[in-house]
């Protein structure tokens, strides 16, 4: 171990120590005797780092898993800690500016709080949020607002912004039952143009679909992204019946039949396992 490295093994006993000791073990790893891959990284190659670990923390916090919950946030603020890194190489900004940054955003949009002693609901804090948000950035019109909402969101999660922002202003279904037909028309529409063989239209037909479905979701107060989980879990769990019950009869999955997985999905799906 070399010697002038050796405090980075020891932990911060405060929270500033903590955040220092990172900051300075990501500096070590950027320096000319620092790790090869560190030091080739720049924002654009890690972007895909930071959505996959705000992906991990969130499913730690479905799991409930608050020890996997507690390495997920420090894989977040480590890829925080290596933005500010890369930034302050290039003299744009640091860690420091990106708190202060946030602290003073913080005390703009909690005027409520901060400002004003009276309490507020929690719709009217949402909604002086909104707005300070919108005068912070300029935003002008409506449309403005919904091009704002960022390409990276799932687009299940994006689609579901997009409609509530339309909503605000009355651009939307008097009530769900319209939201169902709309899911209805553009299934017939789908259809038509499968029929139709019109392949350079499938593509728009379908996101058409998957958009007025979110619509139904919103109006039901789900959340579009949570159920579509929901059901890819439930979808694997009952599959990993079929292949397990294949296993029970000395089959694999590639020999049994399609009207023999059914049956067992069936039976998945009942609850009715048998075992």
């Amino acid at each position: 171990m070399k010697e002038k490295y050796m405090k980075y093994y020891e932990e911060g006993k405060t929270t500033e120590e903590a955040i220092k000791r990172l900051e300075e073990i990501i500096a070590v790893l950027r320096s000319d005797d620092g790790c090869p891959w560190d030091k080739a990284q720049t924002h654009k190659s890690i972007r895909s780092c930071l959505l996959e670990e705000a992906y991990e923390a969130a499913d730690a916090i479905d799991k409930e898993d608050f020890d996997n919950l507690e390495e997920e946030l420090g894989d977040i603020l480590l890829q925080v800690v290596f933005h500010a890194n890369l930034a302050k190489e290039k003299q744009r900004f640091d860690l420091r500016s990106i708190a202060n940054r946030e602290c003073d955003k913080m005390l703009r949009r909690h005027p409520h709080v901060f400002l004003n002693k009276n309490s507020e609901s929690i719709d009217k804090a949402i909604e002086k949020w909104e707005n300070v948000k919108r005068n912070e950035r300029g935003t002008s019109t409506h449309t403005e607002s919904m091009k704002n909402v960022p390409d990276a969101l799932p687009a299940l999660i994006k689609s579901y912004k997009i409609q509530k922002k339309a909503a605000e202003v009355g651009f939307d279904w008097e009530d769900v039952s319209e939201a169902f037909s709309k899911v209805k028309e553009e299934t017939c529409e789908l259809l038509e143009i499968y029929r139709e063989n019109e392949a350079t239209r499938i593509k728009e037909e379908v996101g058409d679909l998957l958009f007025a479905a979110v619509n139904v979701a919103r109006f039901l107060g789900v959340n579009p992204e949570e159920a579509l989980n929901f059901t890819s879990s439930k979808f694997i769990d009952r599959f990993g019946f079929i292949e397990e019950s294949a296993g029970i009869q000395g089959k694999r999955l590639e020999d049994m039949s399609l009207e023999e997985m059914d049956k067992l999905w069936e039976q998945a799906k009942s609850g009715k396992r048998g075992f």
